[in-house]
């Protein structure tokens, strides 16, 4: 699947290119197609040098960690619920722990921490996988769960808008949170019916039904603070969530006697070679979204979804807010940028604002995921993870818009 997606990429992109330059009469696009592929060659490296540093940190965190029996009791905590969902991952396998962990780390909006988390749960389901190159059940679960991105702290998105000047940065908060609820849903549903889960397994339901009791109550009482308490809770409780996590690693392995130095230097030593293994995966996987964007292909898909709508009799206010929504499956940098200029271009508060906003928070880098996630351990055979991953984009995306529309109307 990622071959022919990649090879996909390109022709797309060739098509789109041949059409500015021979019916628009732009020859310039081939001369912005070849510098988007150096500078995009040149952001991979930036963006290995940011994650040898995070990497390699983490891990030598998690290491501290797993010596200190933290992920194994993590694994027995959520073991009878992981064997409904990953029923070929054995009771207290490690790998359970660390994906507690990394949906944890997501939910409070802490990238840094996620990843590094997620690529060693990787590691751990593919020490469980018979096959070298093809995704395992548990393995496409994992994935997809991570590109739908169940985000209760946003805190992101909120610092762009302020930094836009948003008399409110956390407005987008409330919608946010639904869509990407709603995301996260569609992908445990999508996978859940391709490798026929039990959901309706008593002990999944009462696991599900405890955390939508802990997230609605949760819901109600933020919905209680103000604008401004909100959005200083929201930065306050993601900062000592993330150096809480520290504190928690290093007093268990002090209380364990674990040599926390030692083991810190023995789990680093992991993130640096796991980060190294990435590059070529990520150079594919960027010189390939920075043509697409080079050649126009984007902008021609939006032109042609504007048409739709319109001859539809659709209300076209939120079509403006789809390069965010698009290129947000390719490439997390590419819809930053496309939400900040919706926002200048529009206003920060315009319904296109804050709906690219919403989208922005509501799903994840799919293939960005795909490719570094499944890269680490060699993954070529993905099966229904794209297909699943992608639906959970789409619901995340038709639920940021209908409630943007329910909560802004269209200002």
């Amino acid at each position: 699947m990622l071959n022919r997606l990649w090879l996909g990429f390109f022709l797309a992109a060739a098509v789109a290119a041949l059409a500015r330059w021979l019916l628009g009469g732009d020859p310039a696009v081939f001369a912005a197609i070849v510098g988007s592929l150096f500078s995009m060659a040149k952001l991979s490296v930036d963006v290995m040098l940011l994650l040898f540093g995070t990497l390699t940190l983490w891990m030598g965190l998690l290491r501290i960690a797993e010596r200190a029996g933290l992920v194994t009791a993590l694994a027995r905590a959520l073991g009878p619920l992981f064997r409904r969902l990953m029923p070929e991952v054995p009771d207290g396998h490690p790998a359970i722990g660390l994906i507690t962990l990394n949906f944890a780390a997501n939910v409070l909006g802490l990238d840094n921490a996620a990843t590094p988390v997620g690529l060693r749960a990787m590691r751990e389901l593919q020490t469980l996988n018979p096959s070298s190159d093809t995704a395992s059940n548990a393995q496409i679960l994992f994935l997809v769960l991570n590109a739908s991105s169940l985000t209760l702290l946003p805190v992101s998105i909120f610092m762009y808008r302020a930094q836009q000047g948003a008399a409110d940065p956390t407005l987008v908060f409330l919608p946010i949170l639904l869509a990407t609820s709603a995301s996260t849903l569609v992908g445990l549903l999508s996978v859940a019916f391709m490798q026929r889960l039990k959901l309706w397994d008593p002990v999944a339901l009462a696991y599900m039904a405890a955390v939508a009791l802990l997230l609605g109550g949760l819901l109600a009482f933020l919905g209680t603070l103000s604008a401004a308490t909100l959005a200083n809770a929201s930065s306050l409780v993601g900062n000592l969530a993330l150096f809480g996590v520290i504190i928690v690693f290093l007093l268990a392995g002090a209380i364990k006697r674990v040599p926390v130095y030692e083991a810190f230097i023995e789990g680093a030593k992991q993130g640096f070679d796991v980060a190294r293994d990435l590059l070529p995966y990520l150079v594919a996987m960027l010189c390939a979204v920075g043509v697409l964007r080079a050649s126009g292909a984007l902008g021609y898909a939006i032109d042609g979804i504007r048409w739709v709508v319109k001859g539809v009799g659709l209300n076209t206010d939120f079509v403006a807010a789809l390069p965010t929504a698009l290129v947000k499956p390719l490439s997390g940098s590419a819809a930053r940028a496309m939400l900040i200029e919706t926002m200048q271009h529009y206003g920060v508060d315009s319904f296109p604002a804050l709906t690219a906003a919403t989208m922005q928070g509501s799903t994840e880098t799919t293939f960005y995921v795909l490719a570094v996630y499944y890269g680490a351990v060699g993954i070529r055979r993905v099966r229904h993870t794209v297909g699943c991953a992608l639906l959970a984009d789409l619901a995340g995306i038709v639920a940021s818009i209908a409630v943007c529309t329910w909560f802004f109307g269209t200002r």
